[in-house]
């Protein structure tokens, strides 16, 4: 059984601050679950465009007001408590926080904690699958 807190996470190398979000990854891959979990704070003001060419990203939005342009439809959609969205097709996106935004986010595969975007907005490949590619 896996038993973690907001607070058994921060400052830890598992909680991560930007300038624009801050995520506090409460699952990763070293859990070996096959997904992460993450609760994201996207900050009031925050404008920033991704594609996780690698990873499917399933985020629930629990607080906030913002939007998320699709740039394969060029459909906005407004995200708001309740609202779900999925990047099932590795989506190249943009999200837009008109006020401080709270989602929880699943990914697949689940990422390590270390990743960072690269110029295209994605995580690299996971280890295990960029030996078979």
């Amino acid at each position: 059984m896996i038993v973690r807190s907001l607070q058994d996470i921060a400052g830890t190398h598992q909680d991560i601050d930007s300038e624009q979000w801050h995520s506090r990854r409460l699952l990763l891959a070293a859990d070996k679950l096959g997904y992460s979990l993450h609760d994201t704070i996207a900050k009031a003001g925050a404008r920033y465009t991704l594609e996780y060419l690698h990873h499917v990203e399933s985020v629930y939005c629990v607080s906030g007001e913002g939007e998320i342009e699709d740039h394969a439809t060029g459909r906005t959609h407004p995200l708001r408590d309740g609202t779900v969205y999925v990047l099932d097709q590795h989506d190249r996106h943009t999200l837009s926080a008109h006020t401080e935004m709270r989602f929880i986010c699943v990914f697949t595969p689940a990422v390590t904690g270390t990743e960072v975007h690269d110029e295209n907005g994605a995580y690299p490949p996971p280890a295990d699958h960029a030996s078979a590619a």
